[in-house]
Order: C-alpha cells, then structure tokens, then sequence
C-alpha cells in the first residue's frame, strides 16, 4: 500500500475509507456469488469504468494487477483440466474482479486514512482494545515492510559489488542482523516518546 497511492480529487478519492472498504467486501461477495461469464464479463467493464473514473494511471493500474496475470496463465489451464473451461474463467474473473477492487481501493486510499479508519472502527471496543495503539501498530508494520525490503536490496548490493555468491543464508545472516537494529531503534524512538509502557 505504501507508495502506490496515486493523488487525485474523484468521487472515489474523496469516499470515506470505512464506506470504501464496505463497498468493498459487498462487492467481492457479490461478484463471489455470480454464476454465469456474461455477469463477470459486465463485472470487469464495470471495474474498468471505476478505474477511468478514478483517473489512475494505466501504470499504476498494472502494478497491481499485472503479477496475478502471470498466476492466471498457470492457473487457468490447470482448473480447466480438472473441472472445464467454464469453472475456469469463472474462477480468473472472479479473481481478477477481486484484486482489481482491492487495487482501487489501495491506489485511491491513503495509508493515513486506512490507519484512521480503523482506529474509528475500534473506538467503540476502547474498553478493551486500545484504539491508538492498534493504529500505531498498524502504521510501524506497514513502514517496516518498506524498510526491511530496502534492508534485503541493500544486502544484495553490498554482496553484488564484493562479487560474492553464497547460500539463503549468507543472505538472510545480515538481513536479520540489520533488520534487529532497525526494530532496536525504533523501540528506542518510541521508548524516547513514552510510549513504552
């Protein structure tokens, strides 16, 4: 989710993020429960149309879509193998529905929204669910994800330019070490802050 929000002022945009992520799960069940090629086919252009509508660009589109794709062309012929053609499209347009809905929801929706929607979502829970620290938590895991991918780049560059070639290991010993100071110093910040108790 971290940087593959695109910017934009369309209805879809400015949609409350709990009301997108019910639309969301309304939809995906709904498209779950359609039986037929015509529907799904309607579906798609449908989703097409919310994608237009939303004005993302077709590259950002594609780097949410594209790599299940690549699943499908595995997929499909194997599912029609064992249970026909039909079934077969009926289960890739059932997923690409899906993802293609999640993707919007992910390309229009800031992280900072998401974080406060749940927090919305837990406020009457406070009792026993604290709110803010489900938030903090859910705003560190999704930095970490972009910090421990640099982390493992990083590693791979730094052996790269030593010209060494070595086993998962080699690779994941360092990623590991660098990932357990990260952590270490992120606890320290948040120690620091008072938020260690």
């Amino acid at each position: 989710m971290i940087g593959l929000y695109h910017p934009g002022h369309s209805l879809i945009h400015r949609t409350p993020m709990l009301l997108k992520l019910v639309l969301l799960s309304l939809a995906v069940l709904l498209v779950g429960s359609l039986g037929e090629l015509w529907q799904l086919g309607a579906c798609l252009l449908g989703v097409a149309a919310l994608f237009l509508a939303a004005r993302v660009p077709l590259g950002a589109a594609w780097q949410q879509i594209g790599p299940l794709l690549w699943i499908l062309v595995i997929a499909v012929p194997l599912q029609a193998l064992f249970a026909g053609w039909t079934t077969a499209g009926l289960m890739a347009g059932r997923l690409l529905i899906a993802v293609a809905l999640a993707a919007l929801f992910t390309v229009t929706t800031t992280v900072t929204a998401v974080l406060e929607g749940f927090q919305k979502l837990l406020r009457p829970f406070r009792r026993w669910v604290d709110a803010d620290r489900v938030g903090l938590l859910l705003a560190l895991t999704l930095r970490c994800i972009p910090l421990v991918t640099e982390i493992v780049s990083e590693v791979i560059e730094a052996r790269r330019a030593r010209g060494t070639q070595g086993s998962l290991l080699a690779l994941a010993v360092p990623v590991v070490v660098r990932s357990l100071y990260a952590a270490d110093a992120i606890g320290e910040a948040l120690a620091a802050r008072g938020l260690d108790d």
